[in-house]
């Protein structure tokens, strides 16, 4: 008989026991690919999100919070800025560019950012129908907002009050869909994007009361000096009121680097926050947490090493009649330990692949999860390099749990086992 074959049916002779190490193996390689999975995801929006952005500067208070609201969008801003901000930025000779956001308002979850075309430069994203603003109150949707706001090209939607879905929606205020973005895997996936003055338009001509952003009503911009104007943005004495939320910086020199940050704190309600400083920190909040997961799985793998070894040692004991009887049928030692072997790879490969599709499947749950929240986009159909490694290991420590009872097998006496036999 073929020996895979007679290896499968010796390991489904014990169900209860195969099942157990299987479940051991599946879930510590599982636990493993989570990890892997999310954290190459991440890793990877984290690079794309960031495309160059040396600098956010905003108002006063947590630059982590910064980072998080003006380059990922998952978090409220700290609060307004001086319009006039932008210009001093730019007239400084340490400075390339500078891209203003301006957040406050949200359809179906997805927030709207008011800003300039700059911000698409920055991407280096493409047209996938229609075209870019070209005045106020028009938007160009993200891919991910596109489906969910469901707004043709040239129709209307309403942008809501705040950052969250239960805002008032601001019917007399809407803005008109003139295209939407191809798939980037970045942020603009998830943004709907318009001129900035469309966002002070919409807020000047509502009546709400000034909430905050830090409190994560998110509207940045309901002033009492922006509600009363109504000119346009380059018009009158009253251009100077006008607020940002967030700044986008680009270094000219890296020298600007050790001496823009400390002007701009330096300066009155102005917070400077490095994007690569702060994500860095936030990856280390974030890889403990990581850590616990990968080393809890490399425990699971552990033990169902460790239970192979102890079933396949007893099984050997178990055996011992059979496995006598199979070298008096004259399979050589090495045959019969191939049995053994077997057995070890067939729970190895059912386990790791159980594994790798029980990762998957978590990782995409996680990814709709975090999609219904508009959070990061994370998916269960990303493939790592590591997962080779993964099977390799896998089978290295089946090979590894198996080599004593193989031992054990080389060095049985034949004649001695027979004669123990009962007639």
């Amino acid at each position: 008989m073929n020996l895979a074959l007679l290896a499968w049916r010796y390991l489904w002779s014990r169900p209860l026991l195969a099942l157990l190490n299987l479940a051991l193996l599946a879930l510590g390689c599982a636990a493993i690919v989570v990890v892997t999975l999310v954290s190459e995801q991440l890793e990877q929006q984290t690079q794309r999100n960031l495309a160059g952005i040396d600098l956010v500067v905003g108002a006063k208070g947590s630059p982590l919070q910064l980072i998080l609201a003006g380059v990922f969008h998952i978090d409220s801003p700290t609060g307004n800025i001086p319009l006039a901000t932008q210009a001093l930025l730019a007239a400084n000779p340490l400075v390339a560019s500078v891209v203003p956001l301006s957040l406050g308002d949200s359809v179906k979850g997805f927030r709207i950012v008011g800003t300039s075309l700059d911000y698409l430069a920055l991407y280096a994203t493409q047209m996938a129908a229609g075209r870019v603003w070209q005045a106020p109150m028009e938007a160009l949707l993200g891919a991910d907002a596109a489906a969910a706001v469901g707004v043709a090209i040239g129709g209307r939607f309403a942008g809501g009050h705040g950052l969250g879905r239960a805002g008032d929606a601001h019917e007399e205020t809407p803005y008109t869909v003139v295209g939407t973005l191809r798939r980037c895997d970045c942020v603009l996936d998830r943004l709907v994007l318009t001129a900035t003055e469309s966002v002070w338009q919409v807020h000047e001509h509502g009546d709400e009361t000034p909430t905050g952003a830090g409190a994560g009503a998110g509207a940045a911009h309901d002033t009492p000096r922006a509600r009363h104007e109504s000119e346009p943005a380059d018009a009158g004495p009253r251009h100077a009121d006008r607020e940002l939320t967030l700044l986008l910086v680009r270094y000219r020199s890296p020298l600007a680097a050790a001496s823009l940050p400390r002007w701009v704190n330096a300066q009155p309600g102005l917070q400077a926050a490095a994007p690569a400083l702060e994500s860095a920190r936030l990856f280390r909040l974030l890889g403990a947490g990581l850590d616990l997961m990968r080393g809890f799985g490399l425990l699971l793998v552990l033990m169902a090493t460790l239970s192979l070894w102890v079933a396949l040692t007893h099984a050997v004991r178990e055996r011992e009649a059979d496995l006598a009887m199979l070298r008096m049928l004259g399979a050589p030692p090495r045959r019969v330990a191939a049995l053994l072997i077997f057995e070890a790879l067939w729970l190895a490969l059912i386990g790791v692949i159980a594994g790798l599709a029980l990762g998957h499947g978590l990782t995409h749950l996680l990814g709709l999860l975090l999609q219904a929240e508009r959070s990061l986009a994370v998916t269960g159909l990303w493939w790592s390099g590591h997962h080779a490694t993964l099977v390799t290991s896998a089978v290295l420590l089946a090979l590894l749990a198996v080599a004593w009872p193989v031992r054990r097998v080389m060095r049985l006496d034949v004649t001695t086992l027979l004669q123990q036999q009962p007639r």
